[in-house]
């Protein structure tokens, strides 16, 4: 009998749906059929490709409240945010393939009767492996490119949301052709083998331990790898900040996707001279947050995704609170499978909610008086992902010290148009998005040769 794995609504328990564990003795004979797959899929016109993709994409709109609804149960985050989840794949899909398609196309270069060629071809089988928190986005962000340079894609989802990356992978079935897009369900043990096989490149997102890990078991081969291994953003409000608006990003930016954000802020800087309002403000606005599942049309704030991961926030505020910090909102009390929207403050660096990731709905500040200790100690995390600054006159110089892949200057980090999703130090290794990250799911080769050679 074949293990199942089961997934649950993190609100209540309740038995979402199950999937068939995969039989790690299968996982080289998946790679095997990708690999066959891949011939063709290579083979074809990437204007062939992106049809594929286009076709894909009208279903997945199509399914979108559908599919937006699953996201929500099994991760536990409203509603409206799941079925945008959804909806956002379906959009951006086509869009992302023909970027990711005038990045791929071949540059020539002549000079003095000779020509070069830049090609970038097909790297083979990307392995894409993908965490619970963003379950359809975060492989769609790399599934798509990858499609479109003309790989294969074997997907190892998080075990805690098996159905969503299933149904995903189900309506791209219905248009690709077999043995393009595959599925790995399971945990651990499945990863590690998907990792060490006959595969071209990883695409993972997911912690810091698990991504050296995986690097140490692609070194083996040298595998080409594509890494987001989480942050710890900072946020620092400046004596000329817009008080106001920076209390309200602090609170949005801390408790978005109930805090299980890559770049959520979770370290808060604010210059003593302007501390006591902003934190009262802060209070007010977290105070309007509240939590409740999926179904919740009041909530803001879901469930935390299983009980290790609720645990190691209370355990974060139990253990900072022992040390001197000071709870303004929420505090050690939760209610089962919840954490309340919290507000610490007198947060200092010797606090592991001030140096390990938290993940979790709580607004972590801490007051300065000189900026250039406070962007030293913003800096000092492994982590490098996002950083984010509020102010005026000395907004732009403090936003160039922060060592981190993108900044904000009193907004958040996202780019406009097809910039790329980077972190610096321990966040990141590559990335996706930009030209640049869409020629990382595919082989460069320069090719040279006398103009007139008939072709």
């Amino acid at each position: 009998m074949r293990n199942i794995l089961t997934s649950y609504d993190p609100g209540n328990g309740e038995v979402i749906g199950k999937v068939t564990i995969t039989n790690k003795a299968e996982i080289h004979s998946i790679v095997e059929k990708a690999r066959t797959a891949q011939s063709f899929w290579g083979g074809i016109k990437i204007d062939e490709r992106i049809g594929y993709i286009d076709k894909a994409a009208k279903i997945l709109a199509k399914n979108a409240q559908e599919l937006g609804r699953l996201i929500s149960r099994e991760m536990g985050k409203n509603l409206n945010r799941g079925i945008g989840e959804a909806q956002g794949c379906a959009y951006d899909a086509v869009y992302r393939a023909e970027a990711a398609k005038e990045a791929l196309l071949t540059k020539v270069i002549q000079s003095g009767g000779q020509t070069t060629h830049i090609e970038y071809n097909p790297l083979g089988i990307c392995a894409v492996i993908t965490p619970w928190n963003y379950p359809m986005s975060m492989g769609h962000w790399m599934i798509i490119p990858a499609l479109t340079a003309g790989n294969t894609i074997v997907l190892k989802p998080s075990e805690e949301t098996p159905m969503t990356a299933q149904a995903y992978a189900d309506i791209f079935n219905q248009v690709l052709p077999e043995g393009v897009l595959q599925v790995v369900h399971g945990a651990d043990e499945q990863g590690q083998i998907l990792v060490e096989s006959d595969v071209n490149l990883i695409a993972f997102t997911g912690s810091l331990a698990v991504g050296k890990d995986i690097m140490g078991r692609a070194a083996k081969s040298l595998k080409r790898l594509v890494m987001e291994l989480g942050g710890k953003d900072p946020l620092i409000v400046l004596e000329d900040a817009d008080i106001d608006q920076a209390a309200r990003f602090a609170v949005a930016s801390s408790f978005e996707n109930s805090g299980q954000m890559c770049v959520s802020t979770e370290r808060v800087f604010v210059d003593e001279g302007i501390a006591d309002e902003f934190e009262k403000k802060v209070v007010r606005y977290a105070s309007m947050y509240r939590i409740g599942t999926w179904n919740d049309p009041n909530a803001q704030i879901g469930p935390m995704i299983n009980t290790k991961q609720r645990q190691k926030i209370i355990s974060q505020l139990e253990e900072a609170i022992k040390k001197g910090a000071v709870p303004l909102l929420g505090g050690t009390a939760h209610p089962e499978r919840f954490v309340l929207p919290t507000v610490l403050t007198n947060v200092s660096s010797s606090m592991k909610i001030a140096l390990d990731e938290t993940f979790g709905p709580v607004v972590s500040i801490t007051r300065y008086k000189d900026l250039e200790a406070a962007v030293r100690e913003a800096n000092s995390s492994d982590f490098g992902l996002g950083a984010v600054v509020f102010g005026h006159k000395k907004a732009w110089k403090t936003a160039q010290k922060m060592e981190a892949g993108m900044v904000g200057i009193n907004q958040g980090v996202g780019g406009l148009g097809d910039t790329p999703w980077v972190g610096s130090k321990q966040s990141g290794y590559g990335y996706h998005g930009s030209p640049d990250g869409h020629r990382q799911f595919a082989q460069v080769r320069v090719m040279s040769f006398p103009s007139n050679l008939s072709r």
